[in-house]
């Protein structure tokens, strides 16, 4: 009975967590860009400063940053010109160098990998003159191509927490797509969790303050992996199947951690287990979780956290900016 109990809740669960998002089509397993970013050979063979240049591989982003401190800021300009995919995608290197580098995929646009679906951060607000400093981490089906919507909640977000709060788009990590296992499964959150950490350093190196995170549906699974390694003050979940902890204490972290879910959410169906690599354990927003609950009774669906108007943007707002 014990057996079949569990074959059950196996097959209940990847149902729910493969299944509730009706509509989408059926997706592979993906993996995450893996090998150097272009141009990475060229810029390590470039002697033009007469010294090594900082592997993009291997260099720390304190020892980015380090290396970008001890040029002349024409020096900086010419490899920013020189080796624009690499330079603004280099976690430690100066903003404005970034944004220069990635000019031709937007404004503002903090990093930028074109291969496969396709990796993007792109920061709404003054992020260098910034008191305060938000990442959004969102979840499923998420690319170059459907990023939109994780900025116009990065606008939304800035817009209500007030000019000194600077708000990144952070779509820079694989994604699950579609129906497949991958959105059951932790294998492309800990990819994820892993750039997500070496970006928020890149961060620190570069001056900013700590970050609070914001982490919709599979990409609370992303925080919840990244917690213990990044130096957020806040990790706030909303509609979360979970962060593969069994509770705040298991995150490992002296972030704040929030969560908020909707009635309306169908991600409530999902049942909060993890068994065999299947799902994502505890319901964040339980009692016994350990989070703060954020109110979300007047939040319309999955998607919809950051819907202007709504008890959860003003407390999302309240926390990115330091009143909360």
């Amino acid at each position: 009975m014990r057996r079949f109990r569990k074959t059950l809740t196996i097959a209940a669960l990847t149902t729910l967590l493969v299944g509730s998002t009706a509509g989408w089509a059926s997706g592979s397993s993906r993996s995450a860009p893996s090998g150097p970013l272009p141009g990475t050979a060229a810029w390590l063979a470039d002697d033009w400063l007469g010294r090594e240049l900082p592997d993009p591989a291997a260099a720390t982003p304190a020892e980015v940053a380090a290396f970008f401190a001890g040029l002349t800021g024409l020096q900086q300009q010419r490899l920013a010109e020189d080796h624009p995919t690499v330079v603004g995608n280099l976690d430690g290197a100066p903003v404005n160098l970034r944004y220069e580098a990635n000019a031709p995929a937007g404004d503002q646009v903090l990093a930028y990998d074109p291969r496969g679906r396709g990796l993007i951060a792109q920061v709404t607000g003054d992020l260098e003159k910034a008191t305060h400093v938000a990442v959004i981490v969102p979840g499923s089906d998420i690319d170059i191509s459907a990023f939109d919507r994780t900025a116009r909640w990065a606008a939304d977000l800035q817009e209500e927490a007030g000019d000194d709060t600077a708000v990144i788009a952070w779509a820079g990590y694989t994604t699950p797509s579609g129906i497949g296992l991958d959105l059951a499964t932790g294998r492309l959150a800990e990819a994820g969790a892993e750039r997500l950490t070496r970006f928020t350093d890149g961060l620190e190196a570069a001056g900013l303050p700590d970050p609070s995170l914001f982490c919709h549906s599979y990409g609370s699974v992303v925080c919840g992996l990244a917690a213990p390694d990044t130096d957020a003050s806040d990790i706030v979940v909303m509609g979360s199947p979970g962060m593969r902890a069994d509770d705040v204490t298991a995150l490992d972290t002296e972030a704040r951690v929030w969560a908020a879910k909707s009635p309306h959410d169908w991600i409530d169906r999902v049942p909060d287990v993890e068994v065999l690599g299947l799902g994502h354990g505890a319901d964040p927003t339980s009692s016994g979780f350990g989070a703060t609950v954020l109110p979300a009774d007047d939040v319309p669906a999955h998607d919809a956290y950051f819907t202007t108007g709504t008890s959860t943007l003003a407390a999302f707002a309240a926390i990115a900016g330091g009143d909360l």
